[in-house]
């Protein structure tokens, strides 16, 4: 089954003189299990579109399918149900609770689900084993390096077990080693099965995914596979 599917996929800001297209028709099929990078300049549409594939907004036009389901035209409650439950989401700054214990912070998207007290703990304590710091479950985000609070953020992305991951320029905060470090992270949950969109603008980023989606003026302008993936 395809995570995503969108037909025709557009956006408009504004009305009449004012109107800006963000999104022109944008047709996007991601498989499970792909690791996809979306790039493009200031302006291309893909903060829109990623903010649409994030059911964080709704499109004007066309259609949106995420893991089977229609979501183009729920209601607000319907999608941030739909966020908790489908998507885990790596953002650049982190947006980790400084007064909650690392531990706390991945267990979080848990608590809103309902998971159980003794399931969410040792789930949480499982990600922080995975994502390489387990030692760190007690302490506060301010005692972490920066690729520290990111491998937080992925492991509290992926604490609802979600059908995409999604990341909005997840080293843009971190230097470059610390940042290749992290995009090492991800090729790793990718090649564990984890079906990954990396929003970035930098194509030497865009090319450690093992696919490219090029956006230009809210229309795709290249879909091309990454021989050094």
């Amino acid at each position: 089954m395809n995570i995503i599917e969108t037909r025709g996929l557009t956006k408009v800001y504004g009305s009449n003189g004012n109107a800006v297209h963000a999104l022109r028709g944008i047709d996007l099929v991601v498989g499970r299990g792909e690791y996809v990078a979306l790039i493009g300049p200031s302006g291309s549409g893909k903060s829109t579109l990623m903010s649409i594939l994030g059911c964080l907004d709704v499109p004007s036009g066309g259609t949106y399918a995420l893991d089977g389901r229609q979501v183009e035209k729920l209601s607000g409650a319907d999608l941030a149900a739909i966020r908790n439950e489908k998507i885990g989401f790596v953002f650049q700054q982190y947006n980790l609770l400084p007064r909650a214990t690392i531990l706390r912070n991945v267990e979080l998207p848990m608590l809103y689900a309902g998971v159980p007290r003794k399931e969410r703990r040792q789930r949480a304590l499982d990600l922080l084993e995975r994502v390489g710091i387990p030692d760190k479950a007690n302490v506060l985000p301010g005692a972490l390096s920066g690729g520290q609070r990111q491998r937080v953020a992925i492991a509290r992305a992926l604490a609802n077990r979600p059908a995409l991951l999604l990341a909005d320029e997840p080293t843009g905060a971190l230097d470059s080693k610390t940042g290749q470090e992290v995009l090492a992270l991800f090729r790793e949950l990718h090649a564990q099965g984890n079906t990954v969109l990396l929003v970035t603008h930098d194509p030497a980023i865009a090319a450690t995914a093992e696919r490219r989606v090029e956006l230009h003026d809210g229309l795709v302008l290249r879909d091309q596979m990454e021989k050094a993936a």
